[in-house]
């Protein structure tokens, strides 16, 4: 087992990629602190855990609220000792309220910013310090392609979010590779999770965004797990800074 006695959190651990990355970790021997804003998914993902054999514990928060997080991390450390693995996975895309610059809200810009990006920044800012103490640790974040390529034309929130998420993972790779905190970004794909099930539910649209991807298919939150649990593991020491595509050659066509 790869993670064995390893605390990770993961947050928006309570559904879609999230869900599936705490339930890779848990396989793998990880210790998971399931973080979610909703009480039901992230209870209901931690016994699903245990109910496996894994150990995860449940702890409510809204991430881009700094006292839930400075919560999430001190109870994290009362119950399981330490921290060695954080994913900032928790993210929001508001579908029908995101939309062209000049059309976009200020209350849909900042909640969008708040959660994808200072929710992001906030997590990291209270973890390192326990991962400072011990010496080491890994921050894994996950960002989008619309951060990258322009390819969400009318988002304007989410993709400004995702894309600073990418300056976030390399600006703290830089700054944290000679402690042993290794940063990197995964890229997950068009996936089928409850946060593209609105707009995915449209047949005709979900046919066509299949259509293309070049390996002919959108991603499912198992697809991205793999990849967490190596960017989690020693194996990947030497990886620092790197952005890890997890989308179905979406962004190589």
């Amino acid at each position: 087992m790869r993670l064995r006695n390893r605390v990770a959190i993961v947050t928006g651990g309570g559904a879609g990629i999230g869900q599936a990355i705490a339930v890779g970790y848990a396989r793998e021997g990880a210790k998971v602190v399931v973080v979610d804003v909703n009480a039901r998914n992230g209870e209901a993902t931690a016994a699903g855990i245990r109910n496996l054999g894994g150990e995860a514990i449940f702890v409510q928060t809204d991430v881009a609220v700094s006292a839930e997080v400075q919560y999430m991390v001190t109870e994290t450390e009362k119950q399981l000792g330490r921290i060695d693995v954080l994913v900032n996975n928790a993210g929001v895309q508001l579908f029908g309220r995101d939309a062209r610059a000049h059309e976009l809200s200020e209350e849909a810009w900042d909640r969008t910013h708040s959660v994808n990006l200072r929710g992001a920044w906030l997590c990291s800012k209270y973890a390192i310090p326990a991962m400072l103490r011990q010496g080491g640790g890994a921050i894994i974040n996950v960002a989008s392609p619309t951060g990258l390529t322009g390819c969400a034309p009318g988002f304007t929130a989410y993709s400004s979010s995702k894309g600073g998420m990418f300056a976030l993972t390399r600006v703290m790779a830089v700054d944290y590779a000679r402690d042993k905190i290794r940063v990197n970004a995964l890229v997950p794909g068009t996936t089928l999770t409850p946060l593209t099930e609105e707009v995915l539910g449209d047949p005709d649209f979900l046919a066509n965004r299949e259509e293309l991807m070049p390996i002919g298919r959108l991603g499912r939150p198992e697809d991205v797990a793999g990849l967490a649990v190596f960017l989690a593991s020693d194996e990947a020491q030497f990886c620092v800074g790197g952005f890890y595509m997890v989308d179905g050659g979406m962004t190589a066509a």
